[in-house]
């Protein structure tokens, strides 16, 4: 955009100035990363540690993993492990060696600086939900999603404080060829917020333009020694990972970017009907992933990943927020603490069709669970219903808030005034109110969290408001959040050069049903 176009927009009536005076009354800083201080909840005794770990090195060992790219296995056969067709068997010697080069922590570069995230150890972050066919809309309407749809739920992302990332397609933009959205997708992460995001690895190729474009933002050499965006890789559960993840785990283990090594667990149907027996499985195939990053490149950051869900055995449908879910997410806390790697879990998911009771408790149980196992990239924290078939923006607005706090109660106990306030019950004493102390006056928008959306009002003043419900209230303020938003400043020269890079991949990649489009 032009100077004079910038000029021009500014001066609006309701431009601009109306939008700074609107986002003063709407604190939009993010949270810095969290130091999660809760206590980790660990189910699993050293013996019972030992006993997964041994079960997963015996898998990898014994019964193998199966990697479908040729690549890989010719790695793999330098590296040292038995290959029989496209079945790996590793030693457990060989993985331990291999994954102790992952670093247990690093710090994510964001185009802001001050939006920059340690990750690893108990340093947490949130992460918006991602891959939504659908939408559930402004207006409360499921549908198809655009790329106008997707640019908005970066928006929102840039504007909520507990989200630390503008992920990368929140919903996929229907109206733009498959083969081309990885590109848009990646220039709205970019574009719209200046917080960390996450790089498309739909293939091979793809995943070489987003590093080709963190590289146009960021520079080359940069990239060299600090992640700038996170790849997720899923494996075929059982125990296989394609050609397809595994060329996109490369592009980013080869340029130094972490790559979450993501087993997609669903309970009974692809692991067996077991908790225990399940993770063994989930760690078999994660250990597996994660040691390849360092085939590829020693060193390279990488992160424990997986997706979680139980399966109903009455219909076959994947289940959100079941105790067993939890359960595995302790666990799985505990394995990769025993292998000193950092860890990403999924957060507020939700098999409900609607932001209704359900969403709520599935969301809240799954979130509870997650803060408690001590996880540290915890991804599809905001939107995820209809088992992630849709993205609600009511729900969006709601998990965020969630998310916040959350993280109140993570950073745990505040020990600073105690004195004061211990001395403001001397000051009171028996049968009267602190409502008019000192203390109180001073400290009360600080000393408990105040929710945005939760209506604790009496029946009748929520009747002469208008009866407002929850979600209701959810879309009123994301309205007001992009009538807010303001767009963070991107330097012109990479802005061009970033545009410049889309439209010519668009030129270059095939698409029979693109649409007559300009960027």
């Amino acid at each position: 955009m032009t100077t004079e176009r910038r000029k021009r927009r500014s001066a609006r009536p309701g431009g601009r100035a109306a939008r700074r005076a609107l986002r003063s009354a709407v604190d939009s800083t993010m949270l810095p990363g969290l130091e999660n201080r809760l206590p980790r909840c660990e189910i699993l005794d050293t013996v019972e540690v030992e006993r997964i770990d041994n079960a997963s090195m015996a898998i990898l060992e014994n019964v193998g993993v199966v990697f479908r790219d040729e690549i890989a296995l010719s790695d793999w056969r330098r590296a040292g492990a038995k290959v029989i067709d496209e079945r790996v068997y590793i030693d457990r010697g060989l993985v331990r060696d291999l994954v102790s080069t992952i670093p247990h922590e690093f710090t994510y570069h964001a185009r802001n600086p001050a939006n920059n995230l340690r990750l690893g150890s108990r340093h947490t972050v949130f992460v918006p939900m991602t891959g939504a066919p659908y939408l559930r809309d402004l207006d409360d309407q499921r549908r198809n999603p655009t790329l106008e749809d997707l640019a908005m739920f970066h928006k929102l992302s840039h504007m909520l404080p507990a989200m630390h990332s503008s992920a990368h397609h929140i919903v996929e933009p229907t109206d733009h060829p498959v083969s081309h959205r990885h590109l848009r997708i990646t220039y709205s992460s970019m574009k719209f917020s200046d917080k960390m995001f996450m790089g498309m690895t739909t293939s091979p190729k793809n995943a070489e333009d987003v590093m080709d474009m963190c590289a146009i933002l960021f520079g080359d050499r940069f990239m060299e020694d600090h992640p700038v965006t996170t790849g997720n890789c899923n494996g075929n559960s059982p125990l296989v990972w394609d050609e397809t993840m595994l060329g996109a785990m490369r592009a980013f283990s080869r340029r130094n970017q972490p790559v979450l090594c993501s087993p997609f667990v669903l309970g009974g149907a692809n692991t067996p009907s077991s908790v225990p027996a399940a993770v063994a499985q989930l760690n078999a195939e994660a250990l597996s992933a994660l040691a390849y990053t360092q085939v590829v490149r020693k060193g390279a950051p990488a992160v424990y990943g997986h997706y979680l869900s139980t399966v109903s055995m009455k219909s076959g449908a994947p289940m959100a927020g079941t105790p067993e879910i939890s359960l595995m997410n302790f666990m799985i806390g505990q394995m990769a603490r025993l292998y000193g790697i950092p860890w990403r879990t999924s957060n507020t998911l939700g098999g409900s069709k609607i932001l209704d009771a359900q969403a709520g408790y599935e969301s809240a149980t799954t979130l509870s669970a997650v803060m408690h196992s001590g996880a540290n990239y915890i991804w599809h924290s905001a939107g995820w219903n209809e088992a992630g078939m849709h993205c609600s923006v009511a729900k969006f607005i709601v998990d965020a808030e969630q998310c916040a706090m959350a993280y109140r109660m993570a950073q745990g106990l505040d020990w600073s005034d105690f004195d004061r306030a211990v001395s403001a019950v001397r000051d009171v004493g028996p049968g009267g109110h602190f409502l008019d102390h000192p203390h109180t006056r001073e400290t009360f928008q600080t000393a408990y969290f105040l929710p945005e959306l939760f209506d604790n009002n009496s029946i009748e003043q929520w009747v002469a408001e208008g009866s407002v419900e929850t979600t209701e209230r959810a879309l009123s303020y994301a309205r007001k959040l992009l009538d807010a938003y303001e767009e963070p400043i991107l330097d012109a020269d990479k802005d061009e050069a970033l545009r410049e890079y889309v439209a010519r991949r668009e030129r270059e990649i095939p698409a029979e049903d693109a649409l007559n489009q300009t960027f």
